[in-house]
């Protein structure tokens, strides 16, 4: 990594100072294996006692925290569900829970150690909750499979603080009671929430509602509370450990499971092929790393050029550089111009690194990313979550335009269009339907008719979808009528899948 100074720019945020990777002065951080990003996910590099552990650190930190174990067909879903690839990206843990991820991990370049399957996962948590006395409750599955999961843990582990279980009644994720089951675990503070809705209706009923929860670990378990209660059977040790579940999967229920299984692996191979050759076979690219290099800081943001190669190997040598800036408190502008070959890993730290940011509320800007970055970027389908400029100019222009979205997501149109602009997510649509049923109250004595124009709204998730449809049914108990216009591509994936769009969107606005 070297470091980029132009003292014309610099002086208008004061005085630089230099740290090197390999300073002596420079603290000692942490170390761990570098993540694999596969078809876009970044994959956290752990054994399963290394999940276990990372999971209790999150117990014990009473912050909320979701994990997901994705498998091929997660990856596949996301490949054209845009909010699902989104709730993957930002995971706090991604667990791979696939031996063809293992296998696929090995070819790109970066082993992962071993399948990580949220079935054998909970096992073992159930286990550590009896032990050491963690509260958990199970959400989700039929209720018949919910209730007998639940007498055999009671009969399997007497000393389990089973707090709550709940099956809800069978609807699309927009039409559930929400508060009636934030009601039931509110009541109960679990520390550990098994939800078991199937992918990818349970991330997203998880990531609308992980925050205001306040469990410390939610986890999406898929079928593992029928796995519990006895209704479906585990595969043979011998076809875990081979990579072979799937098939005894497929055999005890051919018609669900054939036609899916077949074309998730279908996708996924021809995915994963191009992705190898994009980032491992492509003739003409270097092998070898150049070496670490001092990094000029800024008093309110960094400016760092990488290395021609952005790969395992080198991830690995600036591990330290990495980290400090995952933790530093600056905007990052990060110079790509000069990279001539990204693998699988570098994408994997590139888009945790935003994240990171994008959770302290500083900014990653990637500046002047060359053909290698960008070919990356899109084949791995994540361009669309990063911030990229020409120059420094114009990467600070972007700062201050990101900073703006942050303090009104809402902008008063007066007499024009109402317009929301920036991410609509869990994270923010409280205030949002705040602000926007403000503003249908304030003027719907003499304003009849609303447009809110997303033009500008660069994601929306489900809780940003119900945002809409609250102020859509709302503005008519005012007199008034609400329409959307003005969608992205990106709004209009969530809407669609969703099966929202025609209900939602005005596309003659």
């Amino acid at each position: 990594m070297t470091a980029v100074q132009q003292p014309d720019v610099a002086s208008a945020f004061g005085s630089t100072k230099e740290f090197r990777g390999q300073s002596e002065k420079a603290p000692a951080v942490p170390v761990h294996a570098p993540p694999i990003a596969l078809l876009g996910v970044p994959f956290d590099n752990v054994t399963m006692a290394e999940a276990v552990e990372r999971i209790e650190q999150m117990i014990a930190s009473r912050a909320p925290h979701y994990v997901v174990t994705a498998n091929v067909d997660f990856l596949v879903q996301a490949r054209r569900d845009i909010e699902l690839r989104r709730i993957l990206l930002d995971a706090p843990l991604a667990l791979c829970d696939g031996t063809p991820l293992v296998w696929a991990s090995r070819l790109l370049g970066n082993p992962l150690p071993e399948r990580v399957a949220g079935s054998d996962l909970a096992p073992l948590l159930i286990r550590l909750a009896a032990e050491k006395n963690y509260r958990l409750f199970l959400l989700g599955a039929s209720p018949e499979a919910n209730a007998q999961a639940v007498a055999r843990l009671k009969a399997h582990h007497p000393a389990l603080n089973l707090v709550g279980n709940y099956s809800p009644p069978f609807k699309p994720l927009l039409e559930m009671d929400h508060q009636e089951i934030k009601r039931r675990i509110h009541a109960t503070r679990p520390d550990l929430l098994f939800v078991s809705f199937g992918c990818p209706k349970q991330e997203k009923w998880i990531a609308m509602h992980y925050r205001s929860l306040g469990v410390p670990v939610t986890i999406g378990v898929g079928a593992t509370i029928d796995f519990l209660a006895g209704r479906v059977k585990r595969a043979p040790h011998w076809m875990q450990r081979t990579g072979t579940e799937w098939i005894f999967r497929v055999l005890q229920e051919p018609r669900r499971l054939f036609k899916r299984y077949v074309s998730d692996l279908w996708h996924f191979g021809r995915a994963i092929l191009a992705q190898s050759w994009e980032m491992e076979w492509r003739p003409g690219t270097r092998r070898c790393a150049t070496p670490s290099s001092p990094v000029v800081v800024e008093p309110r943001w960094q400016r760092i050029q990488a290395s021609e190669r952005l790969d395992a190997r080198s991830i690995r040598r600036d591990a330290g550089v990495w980290e400090r800036l995952r933790t530093d408190d600056r905007h990052c502008l990060l110079e790509l111009g000069n990279v001539k070959f990204i693998d699988s890993t570098g994408v994997a730290v590139l888009v945790r690194l935003q994240k990171r940011m994008c959770a302290a509320g500083r900014q990653l800007i990637l500046l002047a990313p060359g053909a290698a970055v960008r070919r990356a970027l899109a084949q791995m389908r994540v361009e669309d979550i990063f911030e990229m400029a020409t120059d420094v100019i114009e990467a600070r222009e972007l700062i201050k335009a990101r900073e703006r979205e942050q303090s009104a997501q809402v902008i008063n149109g007066a007499r024009r269009p109402l317009i929301w602009q920036g991410e609509i997510t869990a994270a923010n649509a409280e205030e949002v339907w705040l602000q926007t049923r403000a503003e249908i109250n304030s003027m719907s004595s003499w304003r009849k008719q609303w447009v809110v124009d997303l033009s500008q709204v660069r994601f929306i998730d489900s809780s940003g979808m119900g945002v809409m449809i609250r102020a859509k049914k709302y503005a008519p108990r005012r007199g008034a009528c609400v329409r959307f216009a003005g969608a992205s591509p990106v709004v209009r994936n969530v809407l669609r899948l969703s099966k929202l769009e025609s209900f939602l969107l005005d596309d003659e606005s």
